[in-house]
């Protein structure tokens, strides 16, 4: 079975993590829709289908030409984020409660997590950091690759129509920066196509396009734009990227876990006076099929 973070908020009994999990989701619109799979283990294997066998019609006594499909095997492992956080006596005693201190201090952590994998979901690379996992960025080939110009270009509706062909069926989402939803959303009024008439999982209204939510992703924990006007294309070094991605376990994007977010009070440690909390989390990434997201790169900015 497979939950999205929101929902397993609603399971949580225990007050501190369901706290924790619902940060989660909300700091990020990613970990809000994207659904996890519990998993045996640190690694899920997967078939993908690679060619269909073949087939054909013969005459009466002949025989058809025999053929087998080819399925391809991939392994996608888990890595372990998280953090310790620690709260001296002193400021305890002197500042109040210990539970609102180390609350405070697990929110800020919780969040700068949150973003922190809302970033490697899109631009992780493990061959910049062999800790972390790869994104979509790296992922997504250049047959689901939709380029606006050689030298970048401006987003116009035929661009975003063929991102959301390039998704098999239909996405789920399209993700973008602000500065991109300003852009859409001036692209769709000039057509009388802008909508607002879809929630997100908190009750609020975000915008539309043919039915497809349009999600926000603002910073990650240091602050920079995780799909800022920063990516090179040609010789324009300052355009941007939208992604489109259709969610499912076992069949499109689906995050991978063992056991969930894990909250744990460590309390006083010996060494020094302190109070430690401990946020560890053993997830990953999954694409499953090959035309599960897509991206268009090479936008220019207007507004």
């Amino acid at each position: 079975m497979a939950l999205t973070l929101v929902e397993a908020a609603k399971l949580s009994k225990d007050t501190l993590q369901k706290g924790v999990i619902e940060l989660f989701a909300r700091n990020s619109a990613v970990l809000e829709m994207l659904p996890f799979m519990d998993i045996e283990g640190n690694a899920y294997k997967y078939n993908q289908e690679a060619v269909l066998p073949g087939v054909g019609f013969r005459g009466v006594n002949e025989a058809f030409t025999e053929s087998t499909g080819i399925v391809n095997q991939y392994s996608e492992g888990l890595i372990i984020a998280g953090g310790d956080m620690d709260v001296d006596r002193f400021i305890v005693q002197t500042r109040g409660d210990v539970n609102n201190q180390r609350a405070i201090q697990t929110q800020m952590k919780t969040k700068a997590l949150s973003l922190t994998w809302t970033k490697h979901f899109f631009n992780g690379d493990v061959a910049v950091d062999a800790k972390g996992f790869d994104g979509l960025k790296k992922r997504i080939g250049p047959a689901q690759t939709i380029v606006a110009g050689e030298n970048g270009g401006k987003l116009t509706l035929t661009m975003l129509d063929e991102l959301i062909d390039a998704v098999e069926g239909q996405p789920d989402v399209i993700y973008v920066s602000k500065t991109m939803r300003r852009e859409i959303k001036n692209l769709l009024q000039s057509h009388n196509a802008y909508q607002e008439t879809i929630f997100d999982a908190f009750g609020k209204p975000v915008m539309s396009y043919g039915g497809i939510q349009i999600r926000v992703i603002e910073t990650d924990a240091q602050g920079n734009e995780i799909l800022g006007f920063d990516e090179t294309q040609g010789t324009d070094t300052k355009t941007a990227s939208i992604y489109a991605v259709k969610f499912g376990p076992e069949q499109y994007v689906s995050g991978l876990q063992n056991g969930g977010i894990s909250v744990r009070d460590l309390g006083e440690l010996n060494e020094k006076p302190v109070f430690r909390t401990r946020v560890e989390w053993y997830n990953g990434l999954a694409v499953f099929h090959p035309r599960a997201a897509a991206r268009l790169k090479g936008i220019q900015k207007t507004v």
